[in-house]
């Protein structure tokens, strides 16, 4: 023990005669301020304006004729994290990661269309003081969609790196009818937007990208 100490004194000592380390110098030249006041910006510019306020607004409304989730039930759109981390095969897991990854708040809707069509829009905020929490979800969730078998993915218009996927392959079980499965996956500022779509009939490229797409806009 004695030795481990002394050794960690010695180190400080040193550290303590050694010159600081320089950081790099900015990427970008420093820009002269201008004088007089500024205009602040205003709602339609300023994203934190939208995305501090009713998050619910954000989300796309339901279509006319559709009608509301049935899983949905009361619910007032929000989705706490406790029940979000239960939409993951391992909800314990799940409910850590996301309190690591400092989780805000979840905004929800979903519908059911014509036939046996339901769809179902996420948008999960995070509040991003440590990481950017929200590209990751985003990009974690795309590895999973892409690895299911016979799946078309394609980049959602208008961002960087949005995905959206449909999955060929239905889902069989006994006693039930084959279900097939369309989802997005993009991210904007702190939220992550998830978008699924579930039929029992193939979902086509144009529907999962359609929604994705006004979904993103609405951001």
């Amino acid at each position: 023990m004695l030795g481990a100490v002394a050794g960690t004194c010695t180190g400080f000592v040193v550290q303590a005669d050694r010159e600081p380390t320089k950081l790099p110098p900015l990427s970008q030249p420093v820009v002269k301020q201008a004088e007089g006041e500024t205009e602040p910006l205003s709602a339609a510019q300023d994203r934190r304006v939208k995305t501090d306020g009713d998050l619910r607004k954000l989300l796309l409304k339901k279509p006319r004729g559709a009608k509301k989730a049935d899983w949905l039930g009361d619910d007032d759109g929000w989705m706490g994290v406790a029940a979000y981390a239960d939409a993951f095969d391992k909800p314990g897991a799940a409910f850590g990661d996301l309190v690591h990854d400092e989780f805000r708040r979840a905004a929800v809707t979903g519908w059911e269309e014509s036939g046996n069509l339901t769809v179902s829009i996420r948008l999960i905020q995070y509040r991003q003081e440590e990481d950017v929490a929200a590209e990751r979800a985003a990009s974690d969730a795309q590895y999973w969609a892409e690895d299911e078998d016979d799946t078309d993915s394609w980049v959602v218009p208008g961002t960087e790196d949005g995905m959206a996927y449909v999955h060929n392959k239905a889902d069989t079980e006994p006693g039930y009818l084959p279900l097939y499965g369309a989802e997005a996956h993009a991210w904007r500022g702190d939220i992550a937007v998830e978008v699924w779509v579930y039929d029992t009939k193939p979902i086509s490229k144009k529907k999962i990208m359609d929604l994705a797409e006004r979904q993103m806009e609405r951001l």
